[in-house]
């Protein structure tokens, strides 16, 4: 018997697309238009801070699809955010354009990631966490170990001195912008596709997913290189959006404990949390940013609590709640109203 048909006997339909998340996307569409005139509206100030909320944005989005739905715990993925921002300065060095450096960075991110994988996806749970923190150690000691990238203390990003400052930072605006999209739009096709499902069997059991099939190996190398392109992109864009760089901000497991708070706070596995949670961590740093090492003191206790009392995240509990999806990217099973409920709701409605 057919899985619909099945459905259809049981009373049971299967659905993805409501009316809210067709109103959803078409608000995103009009947000991306209307932030993309931004530059034209506001100064730099505003246009770089808003370049720090997307790149905040693309990091949470690539840890929660590692995370959150491939089951990829990493406190490494800083090994890819150096990679791309020293990519670039290497890239501009040998005469290429800074802006086609950034793009191409990040696919030097994602390439280096596919033998990295090789070894690193062969490991499990905390092993695969520490082992990546030890991958990003060690790509942080052979950069540092460059004369031409600044050793440790660090290097500028030149090339983009060619440009007015205002006209400069419109460009890294733009440019953060349409990575943003994308970024986001290939993580969402990917989870709608069957590897998507494939994925998330992955991650709730491996040893039963490979039993029905499943390729385990492939499914986890193909979201493992997305996000260290993902990841990449956003170190090449920060250094765009500060000019300057060092191994140790570059390298460092600061943007694992970013990562990890914007996801938490957020929502584990869902794809609006880590969107809400990346606001939510730029609006703290905004404020409490400058507080020295009781900032990360207070990052910590807030990370404590969202795990103690709402472990779903803000976007978790409310879509636990009120089974609210505005992008879905998974199913989501509903009972089909009998004849009586379907006439009683006809009449109800005012005409």
């Amino acid at each position: 018997m057919q899985p619909g048909v099945e459905s259809r006997s049981a009373g049971f339909y299967v659905q993805r697309w409501t009316r809210v998340s067709v109103a959803s996307a078409i608000v995103a569409v009009l947000v991306v238009a209307v932030l993309a005139v931004i530059p034209f509206l506001f100064g730099a100030d505003v246009t770089q801070q808003l370049t720090t909320l997307l790149i905040f944005v693309i990091l949470a989005v690539m840890w929660n699809a590692l995370a959150g739905y491939g089951g990829l715990i990493s406190v490494g993925q800083q090994a890819f955010i150096g990679l791309g921002a020293y990519g670039t300065i290497i890239l501009t060095q040998h005469g290429i354009t800074p802006y086609v450096a950034m793009i191409l960075a990040g696919i030097g991110a994602g390439v280096v990631a596919i033998p990295t994988s090789l070894i690193m996806l062969r490991l499990r749970g905390g092993q695969f966490a520490i082992g990546m923190w030890v991958v990003a150690e060690v790509f942080a000691i052979i950069v540092s170990l460059q004369s031409s990238l600044g050793g440790g203390t660090g290097v500028s990003l030149s090339g983009l001195n060619v440009y007015a400052p205002g006209y400069r930072q419109a460009y890294t605006f733009w440019i953060t912008l349409a990575c943003t999209t994308v970024l986001l739009g290939l993580v969402f096709f990917l989870l709608r596709r069957p590897i998507g499902t494939s994925l998330q069997a992955v991650r709730d059991d491996e040893e039963a997913a490979a039993s029905i099939g499943v390729n385990v190996v492939r499914s986890k190398r193909i979201l493992f290189v997305l996000a260290a392109v993902g990841c990449g992109i956003a170190g090449a864009l920060y250094l765009a959006n500060t000019l300057f760089i060092q191994t140790t901000s570059a390298f460092g497991v600061q943007w694992t404990a970013y990562m990890l708070f914007m996801v938490l706070v957020g929502g584990l596995g869902t794809f609006e949390g880590p969107i809400i949670g990346a606001i939510i961590f730029y609006l703290i740093q905004a404020q409490f940013g400058n507080s020295g090492a009781w900032y990360f003191v207070g990052l910590g206790a807030t990370a404590i609590a969202f795990a103690l009392f709402l472990p779903h995240g803000i976007w978790g509990a409310i879509d636990r709640r009120l089974q609210l999806r505005l992008l879905p990217v998974g199913y989501t099973l509903r009972k089909r109203k009998t004849p009586v409920q379907a006439e009683r709701d006809h009449v109800a409605t005012p005409k």
